[in-house]
């Protein structure tokens, strides 16, 4: 018997033993033996950062430098002025590298290095190269918020573009004019009922907000634009939640069944249904021959089952209904956000350079007198994109894209290795003296005289819609609707910022202005 049992434990131990070794190398290796192989590697080629700290990397020293930045500014002063870097208070951490080690820098996502690419030809050519350098994938959060064409890689990304694209071609734009005017004619008249002595001090922000969801969900959703609204204002809880949420993401903690996880699932599963209500009831009506093509949806709809046709109704072809619903989802929070974000800022800095929101209404007049602005106008006017683009330029509604490096690459000069990650910081680049001059951070719209690449010299130094084959397929759907509600506005009013003005950006899911666009608006 004592023989027998010996004999087991010999086998369970021959068997365990390689095991735990195995597991004990993997664990070595992805803890302290991968991350300095790939410090050395990447210090080899004189790109400078932290030394590896054992899995918190540079965990501690972001917290530490989020914290001073956060004790220097206090809630109820302007501590900003409007001509000021914003970077090291909404890019904190990222700014604090550069400044520390330059431009050629990197730092730890845990067991990761991020590198930090700020050279325009770098960045020309990752966004080129699309194979080589793809998304990082998202997390159980943000995958909440939907994930769409903007997370797809591959043939799934192409099909996709192609389906998607033909919903944003200008002359599906043009028809949806109208309904941008409207509802900018509705917020008017509500801010016309609140003028009392020819002048209303206001927050335009939440006024924005409300604009722009009321846009997506009419072009997106046409006559069901009212429920569409609905699942707007479950998508905004959402993303307040996961934003509290993200700072302190632990893998497989939003599988515990806490009161804010049940809420986010519930709001999930809120949307899901009503989005499938949605496209069910659209596709039965364009099965039975009506014609929906003036929203989005329809356009998409139409595009989707155009392409299943062509391809023999092939199951790897076209977009299933899940699919469909997040790509909805993806117009709602993008095109809501984005558009909001710019025309916010936009007013902020004509209430602040009131010589340059002087010389963008005597254009409109011009072109439109009090006349609805339209689309053969809107393409004429010149002041306007400039100033638009100089507002991208200086608040970009995103200020970052995250890259990530599958196989060894070669990018310029540097051999990335496999498992190396990528920053391409775009307010870092659109804030640079090296590319833009010592006015860097002033408001000169007059830069964008000659165009984007005039501008830019040729260079890939300004993106805020990203740049190349994965651009943002929305931004002349955004860069339109700004214009139009622009317009419209500036035929109506003047501007200039309210003493309760406070200037503070924010990073949030785009960067906002953390206490609100406060404004005093005059009747013309």
């Amino acid at each position: 018997m004592t023989l027998r049992i010996t004999s087991t434990n010999a086998t369970c131990f021959l068997i365990l033993a390689p095991l735990v070794l195995l597991w004990t190398w993997k664990l070595l290796n992805w803890l302290w033996l991968r991350p300095k192989r790939l410090e050395k590697l990447l210090r080899a080629q004189g790109l400078q950062g932290n030394p590896y700290r054992i899995l918190i990397g540079d965990t501690k020293e972001m917290f530490k430098v989020m914290m001073e930045n956060a004790k220097s500014q206090k809630p109820t002063d302007n501590t900003l002025s409007l001509d000021k870097d914003v970077a090291p208070h909404v890019f904190t951490f990222i700014h604090h590298i550069v400044h520390k080690f330059g431009k050629n820098s990197f730092l730890w996502e845990g067991t990761k290095p991020k590198v930090i690419i700020t050279n325009p030809e770098q960045i020309k050519e990752i966004f080129n190269n699309i194979h080589d350098f793809e998304k990082p994938k998202l997390s159980p959060l943000f995958k909440l918020l939907g994930s769409g064409l903007a997370n797809y890689e591959g043939d799934k990304w192409r099909m996709h573009r192609k389906i998607i694209t033909p919903t944003f071609y200008s002359e599906k734009l043009k028809i949806m004019l109208p309904v941008f005017s409207q509802s900018c004619n509705d917020m008017i008249s509500k801010w016309e009922e609140m003028f009392s002595d020819g002048k209303l001090e206001i927050d335009a922000w939440p006024f924005l907000q409300t604009l722009t969801c009321d846009i997506i969900s009419k072009t997106a959703f046409g006559s069901s634009y009212e429920e569409g609204k609905k699942i707007f204002d479950l998508l905004k809880e959402q993303a307040g939640l996961i934003m509290k949420l993200r700072n302190v993401y632990i893998p497989g903690w939003w599988l515990l069944p806490t009161t804010t996880h049940k809420r986010m699932t519930k709001i999930d599963k809120d949307i899901q249904t009503s989005l499938k209500a949605i496209i069910n009831k659209r596709e039965k009506a364009m099965m039975a021959g009506e014609v929906f093509n003036k929203d989005l949806l329809g356009i998409l709809l139409e595009s989707n089952h155009k392409e299943i046709q062509e391809n023999g109704n092939n199951k790897t072809v076209g977009m299933t209904n899940q699919e469909v619903i997040e790509e909805c989802n993806a117009f709602y929070l993008a095109g809501q956000e984005t558009t909001s974000v710019l025309l916010v800022w936009t007013m902020i800095l004509l209430s602040r350079y009131p010589d340059w929101q002087a010389r963008a209404r005597e254009e409109i007049l011009q072109v439109f007198g009090n006349q609805m602005p339209n689309n053969d106008g809107l393409t004429r006017l010149k002041i306007m994109p400039m100033i638009l683009y100089e507002v991208l330029r200086l608040y970009p509604p995103s200020i970052y894209f995250n890259r990530v490096v599958h196989k060894n690459v070669e990018l310029g000069s540097l051999s990335l290795p496999a498992g190396v990650l990528i920053s391409l910081p775009i307010l870092l680049v659109h804030h640079d003296r090296d590319i833009w001059g010592d006015d860097a951070t002033e408001f000169k719209p007059e830069r964008f005289s000659e165009g984007i690449a005039k501008a830019t010299k040729g260079q890939v130094s300004f993106f805020p819609f990203g740049w190349g084959p994965r651009s943002c397929i929305g931004q002349n759907f955004a860069l339109l609707e700004a214009k139009m509600i622009l317009s419209q506005l500036l035929q109506r009013f003047s501007f200039e910022l309210s003493p309760a003005y406070a200037h503070a950006p924010m990073a949030a899911i785009t960067l906002c202005p953390k206490y609100g666009g406060h404004i005093i608006l005059h009747k013309l």
